[in-house]
């Protein structure tokens, strides 16, 4: 394991305690905006390439958080692009420099902040890089590029730093807590950050400014390969593909047992999305088990035991598909293969339809944690924490990108929206493998979990789950951040999200 130890010649690091060790970390917040001028020296000019959720979110944070400082965020956007106007819309403009062409922005920049589509940028990154001025810093905020030109027997220039600031959640998440961060400090979406090229020694204090200013309250290292391995499994797994699976799977599970409609939908999407996600967020993993009664408990025990097996399974699979490069082809051919066709959209399922009458009755009562859906949930992402642990993933990253990511960023739009909508509106490199491991989790689930679950629990999994090392990781995240709920979206789907503990 690459070592998670650092020091920076800018900011104050601690020391924070997990499993085992230690790992070196960075406590943001606003106070410490006025040393970004430090972090970023050299860098006159941000470009940030792309309008994209994550593109419009961090080029905004970026700008207000230099503002008055004499560093400028420009955005760059291919000719013709639909984004121009709503950049213009909020102030990006071509009369004071701030909006331009992409290579442009580029060629005028000190760090280029690479943010459009995966696709786009397998298919352009050498025009990129061929416009760069010298010692111009690469900035990523998922490793997709570098396991592409693994692929193709490509690389990144010489000379040029290459570094990495993954937010730990969605794009409108990291906007919409960096702006709640305004009233409470710290406020906002962890981070990961890697460096890849370091020719000048800078790359680190960038990297940290550059997170500090997006707002992240904590900023944790790891590599950019364990990156985008971690970010693309757990796409497709705890995050999207499989959550699809679960709330799919077990409202039919839940009508074939006799459940009217919106009865099946609340015991499967919304106490997936709700109470099963705010227990986790403001309690940890432990705490969904811990609330139940007896009758509970052996029912999430027997769903938990039949449901770990399979899931680690399935995890596992996807992990070896991204590490050989498998899934990351599958990518790109299938991209080649749609192009700018619209994928078909899978919330046209019977219990969609449902999702509206379901939502009307929020306000009757408190819905209360359904003991077999929490189960199968919390055995799927101990499944998927399991497999980054033995795979050398740092416990920072695993407790965010298996559990943190899901229940403080992900599950709480999804309650606002629904799962599908999530998994037919989310980057379609997600889409993709949403919709190609889904399927596979929600067969696992109908053929060998549910009825396994009729059997009585399996007490060494039980004893495993109890005495989880992801309870203490949890456990010191804790600390790290303030409590905040995020405010998500405007319409009748609307909701105040969970409480940010973690």
């Amino acid at each position: 394991m690459t070592s998670t130890t650092y020091t920076s010649r800018v900011f104050t690091l601690e020391t924070m305690d997990v499993p085992g060790g230690t790992e070196t970390i960075l406590r943001g917040g606003r106070h410490l905006f006025p040393l970004l001028p430090r972090a970023f020296a050299g860098v006159r000019r941000i470009g940030v390439l792309g309008w994209g959720p994550q593109g419009r979110a961090q080029a905004l944070n970026l700008r207000d958080s230099l503002a008055g400082t004499g560093i400028r965020v420009a955005v760059g956007l291919r000719p013709g692009s639909r984004s121009s106007a709503d950049a213009r819309a909020h102030g990006f403009t071509e009369e004071d420099g701030t909006l331009g062409d992409w290579l442009a922005v580029a060629a005028g920049s000190d760090l280029v902040i690479l943010l459009i589509a995966d696709a786009a940028l397998a298919a352009h990154h050498g025009e990129i890089f061929a416009a760069l001025r010298p010692g111009a810093v690469i900035g990523l905020s998922h490793g997709f590029l570098l396991g592409h030109l693994r692929e193709t027997g490509g690389r990144f220039p010489q000379g040029h730093g290459v570094i990495a600031v993954c937010p730990k959640g969605m794009g409108d998440s990291v906007r919409r807590l960096y702006e709640q961060g305004a009233e409470i400090n710290g406020a906002g979406i962890n981070s990961s950050f890697a460096v890849h090229a370091d020719p000048d020694g800078r790359a680190v204090d960038i990297a940290l400014g550059w997170s500090v200013a997006l707002g992240s309250p904590c900023t944790f290292r790891t590599t950019l390969e364990r990156e985008y391995r971690s970010d693309i499994v757990g796409e497709r797994a705890i995050l999207l593909g499989a959550v699809h699976a679960i709330v799919e799977s077990l409202y039919g599970r839940c009508r074939l047992a006799g459940d009217d409609e919106v009865t099946a939908y609340e015991r499967s999407c919304e106490n997936v999305t709700g109470p099963i996600a705010r227990t986790i967020s403001r309690a940890g993993l432990r705490a969904v088990r811990e609330g139940l009664d007896t009758d509970g408990r052996d029912v999430f025990d027997r769903a938990y035991t039949a449901t770990y097996g399979p899931a680690r399974e399935i995890v596992a699979e996807i992990y070896d598909e991204v590490a050989d490069g498998t899934e990351l082809r599958s990518v790109i051919l299938a991209e080649r293969r749609l192009g700018a066709r619209p994928m078909s959209r899978i919330g046209g399922s019977p219990m969609w339809a449902v999702s509206r009458r379901a939502h009307t009755r929020r306000t009757e009562r408190e819905l209360p944690v359904d003991p077999f859906t929490a189960g199968v949930f919390v055995a799927t992402m101990t499944a998927q924490v399991d497999e980054f642990a033995e795979r050398g993933h740092p416990w920072s990253e695993i407790v965010n990108e298996s559990v943190i990511e899901a229940v403080d960023s992900l599950l709480p739009y999804m309650h606002a929206r629904d799962v599908a909508y999530m998994v037919d509106n989310c980057s379609r490199t997600a889409r993709l493998g949403a919709r190609r491991w889904g399927p596979r989790f929600q067969a696992a689930y109908e053929q060998i979990a549910y009825p396994a679950a009729e059997r009585p629990a399996n007490a060494s999994l039980l004893t495993a789950f109890d005495t989880h090392p992801v309870h203490e990781a949890l456990a010191t995240a804790a600390k790290l951040r303030p409590s905040v709920d995020i405010s998500v979206g405007q319409g009748p789907l609307s909701v105040a999200a969970t409480s940010l503990r973690a």
